[in-house]
């Protein structure tokens, strides 16, 4: 049994603290390495320029040409040698006859013994330096001659500085270079430290592969949701979105780093996503969908943009405008009910009371009336959902005090409908209409909506008017956007002034048109005109 691993991979600001680190230390030790080479190269050079000049000096001194004359060298060159090397600094200074017998030498036992090294060049006249192992160890030595009188070469002198001593002066340089190199390496760590303590702080303490494997989980996330979702900048710029969010939004091409102001979104829509405060369970239309739009500000001490999440309640929205137009339905099947009650009650006591003729007459009475605005109705519009609705409505607005009738140019057949104009889209338009035409004509005298039907020149016309205070003429554009109305707010999300703009957006589904006019008795008058497209011929055409 596999028994995973307890110890965390170290995160990504560790793993790039620990890289500068060794980045640095090995910079660092480049640099050493080469200062190091660099300065016991010069301090050989350098070291061997003073033995030269040192023993040119010795060389060129007229003290040493005459002690090289006596009997005795030694005796006068030797003092003079050792204050030489005092003097200048130098390891030994070594004079010696023409064989090579030493004269001189910082170790007196030296003295009398062949010198260590090359004399040829120095037998020919000439100055040179080089690098020996003689009896004081390996030494940068120079070796010059010493000319007579008559220009014969009478001695030779060696002037050299260990090795050793070179080394010992370039390393407490490169010391001193350590020193410094270890306070930088230090500095960039704790420079280094903070920085990458502050990304940890980003990246919350997070790996590379961890990072990786959520960048992956986010962007299958970003486009598995159906919902749309927006994100964006400081700016309210688009910084990320999703499939949904450009399907709902209806964005084409790039729009990643293109200000909410310039997609062409509807006025209100727009200042929804340009707001600072959060917004939630918005309703807002574009030119086919109903979306529902949240808003959170992304706050971490300062703004830092907008997260935004559209979901299309365009079918919902559809499916509550049936279930208000069943929900009339079912309130007018009520109250008939509570009125043929109020009626078969009363026939039933003008029957106890013995008056059997006057309650015959009353049902009779009763019966025409219904029977007459279900034939009024059916003639007129015998499409089946546009005659069920105009009964409902006609019920709905009889209890608010509106008389609604069908005008009589309206004609509209059963089957005249193509297959494609969805009955939904109907119930919206004209549903939408007659309840706005309702509100408008109650209280007021006389309080009537007049419905018309009919088809004209290849088109669908829907015309509702009512006797209400009309719409000013400087706001009947104003009147089909979400949110205009009015009447007093109405509680919901929704609100008020949502139903001209759902039948604004239908009719734009449809390809229609849509107007509003002064009625000819006073009030407003809504025109929607829909093309009616010829059905399809099977098998298409030969």
């Amino acid at each position: 049994m596999r028994i995973p691993s307890l110890s965390r991979p170290r995160s990504l600001a560790g793993q790039l603290f620990a890289m500068q680190a060794v980045l640095i230390a090995v910079v660092v030790a480049g640099y050493a390495f080469f200062t190091y080479v660099s300065d016991r190269r010069q301090a050989e050079e350098a070291a061997g320029r003073q033995a030269a000049a040192v023993a040119r000096a010795v060389a060129d001194s007229p003290s040493v040409r005459d002690a090289i004359r006596t009997p005795d060298p030694t005796a006068a060159l030797q003092p003079y040698a050792l204050r030489v090397m005092r003097d200048t600094g130098v390891d030994f200074v070594t004079i010696m006859d023409p064989g090579g017998i030493r004269w001189t030498h910082p170790n007196a036992h030296e003295i009398g013994q062949r010198f260590l090294g090359h004399t040829e060049r120095a037998l020919r006249g000439e100055t040179f330096t080089e690098t020996y192992t003689g009896t004081l160890g390996p030494s940068v030595r120079a070796v010059t001659p010493v000319a007579g009188a008559e220009g014969r070469i009478v001695g030779l002198v060696s002037a050299g500085i260990r090795v050793e001593a070179i080394s010992e002066r370039v390393r407490g340089q490169l010391t001193a270079l350590l020193g410094v190199a270890a306070g930088a390496l230090a500095l960039g760590a704790i420079g280094t430290y903070v920085i990458n303590a502050r990304l940890r702080r980003h990246t919350h303490g997070m790996n590379a592969a961890e990072l990786s494997r959520m960048h992956d989980y986010h962007q299958a996330a970003l486009h598995a949701v159906r919902e749309g979702l927006l994100m964006l900048d400081g700016q309210f710029r688009v910084a990320l979105i999703n499939d949904g969010g450009r399907e709902l939004l209806g964005a084409s091409g790039d729009v990643v780093g293109r200000s909410v102001a310039d997609l062409g979104l509807p006025a209100p829509l727009t200042g929804a996503l340009l707001a600072s405060e959060p917004r939630v369970d918005e309703v807002h239309l574009t030119n086919d969908r109903v979306l529902v739009v949240n808003t959170s500000p992304v706050s971490g001490g300062e703004r830092r943009g907008t997260v935004v999440t559209l979901r299309d309640v365009t079918e919902l929205q559809s499916l509550m405008g049936e279930l208000d137009s069943e929900r009339g339905f079912t309130q007018a099947l009520r109250s008939q009910a509570h009125e043929a009650a109020n009626r078969l009650h009363t026939v039933v006591s003008l029957i106890e009371l013995g008056r059997s003729r006057e309650a015959v007459e009353f049902a009779t009475a009763e019966l025409e009336l219904a029977q007459a605005l279900t034939d009024q109705v059916v003639a007129a519009v015998s499409e089946p959902v546009l005659a069920a609705l105009l009964l409902g409505k006609t019920a709905q607005a009889n209890e608010r005090g509106v008389e609604l009738e069908v005008s009589q140019d309206s004609r509209l057949d059963d089957g005249v409908l193509p297959a494609d104009l969805p009955s939904r889209e109907l119930v919206t338009i004209l549903g939408n209409l007659i309840d706005n035409a309702v509100d408008a004509a109650q209280g007021g005298v006389p309080a009537r909506v007049t419905v018309a039907a009919y088809t004209e020149g290849g088109e669908l016309v829907l015309r509702v008017s009512d006797t209400g205070p009309g719409v000013d003429p400087a706001q009947e554009d104003l009147v089909f956007q979400r949110g205009f109305s009015t009447k007093p707010a109405a509680a919901g999300p929704g609100g008020r002034g949502l139903g001209l703009a759902l039948v604004r957006q239908a009719v734009h589904r449809q390809d229609g048109s849509l107007t509003v006019t002064q009625a000819p008795g006073g009030g407003a008058q809504f025109e929607v005109r829909l093309p009616l497209r010829p059905a399809p011929v099977p098998g298409g055409a030969a």
